[in-house]
């Protein structure tokens, strides 16, 4: 099964669709004019109910197939929200909002996903039902939590959920994919240090709250190469140090730092999250200062339950003649992990080929990545629920 030839007549359609959207990001929730188009279209394609306002402003269409002897129901996401940054790319449909880009190819993730759900109301050659899932907010927003939260798995009957991103580095035409951890949990963290402010040419009146944080960072690093096992994944940064000072001869009273734990396993997250507090405490305690700790857990482990790693893995070898397995698991984020924690299902990356990294201003997603990534959506409803 390669790729679909409707996917190539669709290809310029599927195409306009995605630079449309390009040309009018929308950060988060406010992805208003980009879920009315996603919503207008469904209804156009002949799906069988388009539900708007689903986590605030995700749109979900439901397609029936020609039969539904078994009761099966598939859901498949794509997100539509855009990043903050000032897109360098040149080209013809670059952002008409400066400030605000396409840097991660969501633009791609949603018209790939429209084209497999254009394709699946024409064809209908499965036996059940297949929920075509468009979330908001992925970036930092938690929008698949917010859609979970609403009642998308009870309200449509989701019983198994699949994703999708594309990846630069990777060939166009190929996948990737693993069981167990894709993508880590991302935690954040700020730590105030109080100590007591002064003349720089005094620091013996002081208590140094610059020195402090300075141990503190270089202190916590100890956690991934001594508390932690070396054969675990983690990765705890400091990203940022800030005084009240822009001072040279001020010794401050605060310092503020910010930063983000990413871990692959709950149980390392619970002992980085105890033993990251118990140091920064004790490293303030032993300088005469004082921290106060704020740890907020954010998006969980991206987490492939393994049958449907298989399922997802087949279908891209269907189209692709081969799907990496070995692929190591990724320290970014998705909220993705929000949707397989309710349900089983697998998140999977087809290739964007040799082009600047996501999050990147020069990036930009590849429109000839479009047939394969429709027809891995569209396959899988059509695999994992064959027509009688």
């Amino acid at each position: 099964m390669p790729v679909k030839n409707r996917f190539a007549e669709l290809l310029p359609e599927i195409t306009a669709w995605r630079q449309d959207i390009h040309e009018n990001p929308e950060l988060l929730y406010e992805v208003h004019r980009t879920a009315a188009k996603v919503a207008g279209l469904l209804r156009d394609f002949g799906c069988d109910e388009v539900v708007e306002g689903i986590g605030r402003t995700g749109v979900v269409g439901v397609i029936e197939g020609r039969s539904d002897k078994a009761g099966r129901v598939i859901g498949l996401r794509a997100d539509m929200d855009a990043l903050p940054i000032i897109e360098q790319t040149g080209a013809a449909y670059a952002s008409k909002t400066p400030g605000k880009m396409h840097a991660c190819g969501h633009d791609g993730h949603t018209a790939m996903l429209l084209g497999a759900a254009k394709y699946l109301a024409e064809t209908r050659n499965f036996d059940g039902t297949a929920v075509v899932i468009f979330q908001p907010a992925e970036e930092g927003g938690a929008g698949g939590r917010a859609m979970v939260e609403d009642g998308l798995m009870q309200r449509f009957g989701i019983q198994e959920v699949y994703g999708m991103h594309n990846m630069p580095g990777i060939p166009v035409g190929t996948f990737a994919i693993r069981p167990g951890p894709m993508m880590a949990a991302a935690d954040q963290f700020d730590v105030k240090v109080t100590g007591k402010g002064g003349h720089a040419a005094k620091p013996h009146d002081c208590i140094d709250p610059v020195l402090v944080s300075a141990q503190i960072v270089v202190g916590i690093q100890s956690i991934a190469s001594r508390t932690v096992d070396p054969l675990k994944e983690v990765v705890v940064s400091v990203c940022t140090v800030k005084t009240e000072s822009d001072s040279y001869n001020v010794i401050p009273q605060t310092v503020t730092l910010k930063g983000t734990v990413r871990t692959l396993d709950p149980k390392v997250q619970d002992l980085v999250e105890a033993r990251l507090k118990a140091l920064i405490e004790g490293i303030a305690a032993a300088h005469g200062a004082k921290a106060e700790i704020d740890y907020r857990r954010g998006y969980p482990v991206t987490m492939n339950t393994p049958e449907e790693t298989h399922h997802a893995a087949e279908v891209a070898r269907a189209i692709s003649g081969g799907c990496d397995m070995g692929i190591a698991p990724m320290m970014g984020a998705e909220d993705f992990s929000f949707m397989l924690n309710e349900r089983p299902g697998a998140y999977i990356f087809t290739g964007n080929g040799d082009t600047a990294m996501v999050h990147h201003p020069a990036y930009n997603f590849d429109d000839n990545v479009i047939p394969f990534g429709a027809s891995w959506y569209a396959g899988m409803v059509e695999a994992r629920m064959p027509a009688g």
